[in-house]
């Protein structure tokens, strides 16, 4: 997982929910890779880092941060940058990045994301992770064309 740290009482609650929903899938807490970065702008680059030097490779990467809209545009141009980013990133390696940015108007909606009334997409971001991956598993990858 690579977390950013802006918004924090957001992000650690993203992190923990992603946390908790892969120890109960039975993953070893040893493998599971945490990374800080400043901000949700950093996220690229880091799990860029990580496709392209980590030996064995990851199976996955967990992106997880909170891009609150401000008095300008700014979380547009943030938030369409860092998806154009990891989703080239995971396209061209091959190695499911998925996506626990929360792209909100108010801090009020980024909260109900993150463990309120909207429950918590960390947990879901890691859910799909793990699923991916298991896809990718089972797939018979001599029958493909």
């Amino acid at each position: 997982m690579v977390v950013a740290q802006w918004h924090p009482e957001i992000t650690e609650s993203l992190r923990s929910a992603a946390t908790d929903v892969f120890l109960q899938a039975g993953g070893n807490p040893e493998h599971l890779l945490t990374i800080a970065v400043p901000g949700a702008w950093e996220l690229a680059s880091a799990c860029g880092r990580l496709v392209h030097t980590l030996e064995p490779p990851p199976d996955a990467i967990l992106a997880i941060g909170c891009v609150i809209k401000g008095e300008t545009q700014h979380d547009r141009w943030i938030n369409h940058g860092i998806c154009a980013a990891l989703a080239t990133l995971g396209a061209q390696s091959g190695i499911p990045i998925t996506l626990g940015v929360l792209t909100c108007d108010t801090l009020q909606q980024a909260q109900d994301r993150a463990g309120g009334t909207k429950g918590n997409k960390g947990a879901d971001a890691m859910s799909a992770a793990i699923d991916t991956v298991h896809s990718l598993r089972n797939v018979h990858w001599s029958s493909c064309p």
